[in-house]
């Protein structure tokens, strides 16, 4: 609760700087959804990006900072493989994990407990919120120390609009823009295979798991399959080839999502922020395939995108 009340604490005082303090200068805007203002996309902020030379390919106001939801576990994810930390040490889900601010619901009981790799995992395709702050919790130096790293590693990669303030993402107040998380989502693919695996799976599952019922005053034990599905369906498309995946919401950000994938034989990278309603997300996404399948050109590779920019 002592952390939970610095957050709080951190929240207000950001509410209270101007906007011009902490985000970085806007540049003017490029407002169509596509060269030729044909695409139409629900998504508020959108980015597609030639992951090989770095041409932009669609864009819609990439440089509008907004709440990210979910799609803050990606960094979760980076900051706790940069650590080096044992992905077979086991961390118990304890009551500081639980979610007191949206409320929401977990599959992961207090005091269950699980390796650090199950976490990651749980983090990226269920979306798990006790997972992510279990992570962060674990982190040398508690979560205090997880978000300074957090922020840090945004400043190294370029990430200048971007400000985390949990490793949840339900705060509001962790915001970036799609130029930035489109830089974060190259980083992650280029340079973390773990991540590129996990996040691209349909599907995983923890196996065989130990559950207890007590039913009229009787105790009833037996064990049974805990599977979860990838929060972006779009993983268990064959249409689809996705090597990164990533989605969010909360009512403050909307329907969130980013992607590494290849369309028309390009490697892409995809990032749709404020969707609209649930299934917003992934008719723009399959909008933008089908878009990139009839317009794409050839381009010169001379030029590639930075591993890190």
């Amino acid at each position: 609760m002592f952390h939970r009340s610095l957050f709080l604490l951190f929240g207000l005082m950001l509410a209270s700087i101007p906007a011009h303090a902490w985000q970085a200068p806007a540049a003017p805007e490029i407002n169509n959804t596509s060269p030729d203002n044909t695409l139409d996309l629900s998504a508020l902020s959108v980015l597609v990006v030639d992951q090989e030379n770095g041409q932009t390919l669609i864009t819609k106001n990439a440089r509008l900072q907004t709440p990210i939801a979910s799609i803050t576990k990606l960094m979760t994810a980076i900051v706790t493989l940069d650590a080096g930390l044992r992905l077979d040490e086991k961390v118990a889900i304890s009551p500081s994990d639980i979610d007191y601010l949206k409320g929401t619901g977990s599959r992961l009981s207090v005091g269950s407990v699980y390796t650090r790799e199950q976490l990651l995992h749980l983090a990226l395709i269920a979306s798990e919120n006790r997972a992510a702050h279990a992570l962060g919790r674990s982190y040398p130096g508690g979560i205090d120390a997880f978000i300074t790293a957090m922020n840090r590693k945004a400043r190294q990669l370029g990430m200048h609009s971007t400000l985390y303030v949990d490793p949840t993402g339900l705060s509001s107040y962790n915001q970036s823009t799609a130029e930035d998380l489109a830089k974060l989502v190259n980083h992650a693919y280029n340079t973390y295979p773990e991540i590129r695996d996990i996040s691209s799976a349909g599907n995983y599952s923890l196996g065989k798991q130990k559950v207890v019922v007590k039913k009229r005053r009787k105790t009833h034990v037996f064990w049974r399959d805990v599977a979860f599905n990838n929060t972006n369906r779009l993983t268990r498309d064959h249409e689809w080839q996705i090597g990164l995946s990533k989605t969010g919401y909360i009512n403050e950000a909307g329907h969130c999502l980013v992607m590494q994938a290849e369309i028309a034989e390009r490697k892409v990278i995809i990032v749709l922020l404020d969707a609209t309603g649930k299934y917003g997300r992934l008719g723009d996404a399959n909008r933008i395939k089908h878009w990139l399948e009839d317009n794409i050109r050839s381009t010169p590779r001379s030029a590639t995108m930075s591993r890190d920019t």
